[in-house]
């Protein structure tokens, strides 16, 4: 009888710790949409003493119109636009980037959390953990993001975005 009530105690234990440790792990499904609207407004990045990123990103359907240009010493020397727009389907955003005087590029673009953003290039969306260059932003306030840029999981560029407007 003592064994009886003894594995009855340890299954009914087991039972409860695996619920417990099973809801810990799920996570409410983030509002792709809504997050990604962080991303509207001018931002401006000072990367060294020479060379200035702005970048603007305007509201556009389900998705953003972006234009972005890099200033080193008073003028641009590189520029170009995105179009960014949500794919329910794999709930992402894709984002056609056209520098100009370059090939159009394509990225998957996603919230992990409801300030934290990963960019990676679109042919690594079937495994975005073995993508060789990522983007990894974080908003420390609603004003200002942090990127950190990976490639071959070494970091390359952290860049501070502050929004101006």
């Amino acid at each position: 009888m003592k064994t009886t009530y003894l594995n009855t105690t340890i299954v009914a234990l087991l039972l409860v710790f695996t619920n417990g440790i099973q809801a810990q792990v799920t996570q409410s499904k983030l509002n792709q949409v809504e997050l990604m609207k962080l991303q509207i407004g001018t931002f401006k990045c000072v990367s060294n003493k020479d060379r200035t990123v702005f970048w603007e990103g305007k509201s556009y359907g389900t998705g953003l119109d972006c234009y972005y240009k890099n200033v080193v010493k008073g003028k641009i020397v590189s520029e170009g636009r995105e179009l960014w727009g949500y794919d329910k389907s794999i709930d992402k955003f894709i984002c056609a980037s056209l520098d100009k005087g370059k090939d159009i590029e394509l990225q998957a673009v996603w919230f992990t959390s409801k300030n934290v953003y990963e960019y990676i290039r679109y042919s690594d969306i079937s495994n975005p953990e073995k993508a060789s260059w990522k983007i990894v932003g974080e908003f420390t306030s609603p004003v200002v993001v942090v990127e950190t840029t990976t490639q071959n999981n070494k970091i390359i560029l952290i860049e501070t975005y502050t929004k101006v407007k």
